[in-house]
């Protein structure tokens, strides 16, 4: 497992620094060794806050993240959500298995999005404050849920295996899910 630390803010100390490395190492029963972890500590007053995505070599992006007044309490929070997640995905792996299901999570080519071309941003009062490019996924509507769930996202966007178009899922405010298709 391929561990990267970075501190925004905040000085990390060798303590600091093997307190997150043991905390992330004992994951590494769910984790391949060729597994990337980035993990980004910073502080602001008296908050102390940890971000950690997991980037496996197949399968879902994993992230956790919490805030608290105590670093090391955070790191913990970080851990148990973390390590939750990594048996709720296991479990669903291991469920898709024995039904002869397959997760298609192996042997993905990621696909690269198209240039924005002809923008005229001068012409609209909207401003865009953040953008974020990221290369979408082939995979079934029950993928992208549980992708979504992993990266405790309100809703992701994903290349539907069936139909190979652009979709997204999301939560809905009564419970359950919904999907969005082109036309």
């Amino acid at each position: 497992m391929r561990i990267t630390i970075s501190g925004k803010q905040i000085e990390l100390t060798d303590a600091i620094k093997d307190s997150i490395e043991a905390k992330i190492e004992r994951l590494d029963y769910y984790l391949h060794p060729e597994t990337e972890v980035k993990v980004t500590v910073s502080a602001k007053k008296a908050r102390q806050k940890i971000e950690v995505t997991i980037i496996p070599i197949s399968g879902p992006i994993i992230r956790a993240e919490d805030t608290e007044e105590n670093l090391y309490a955070a790191i913990d929070v970080v851990y148990d959500k973390l390590n939750t997640q990594l048996r709720k995905y296991k479990k669903r792996v291991q469920d898709r298995h024995h039904s002869n299901e397959s997760i298609r999570f192996n042997h993905i080519e990621d696909i690269s999005d198209a240039e924005l071309e002809g923008e005229n941003e001068d012409s609209i009062d909207i401003k865009i404050d953040r953008r974020k490019r990221f290369s979408i996924k082939p995979m079934s509507p029950e993928e992208a849920v549980l992708q979504m769930d992993l990266l405790g996202h309100d809703f992701y966007m994903f290349t539907n295996t069936k139909t190979d178009d652009i979709a997204i899922v999301y939560k809905r405010k009564n419970g359950g899910y919904g999907m969005i298709e082109q036309d």
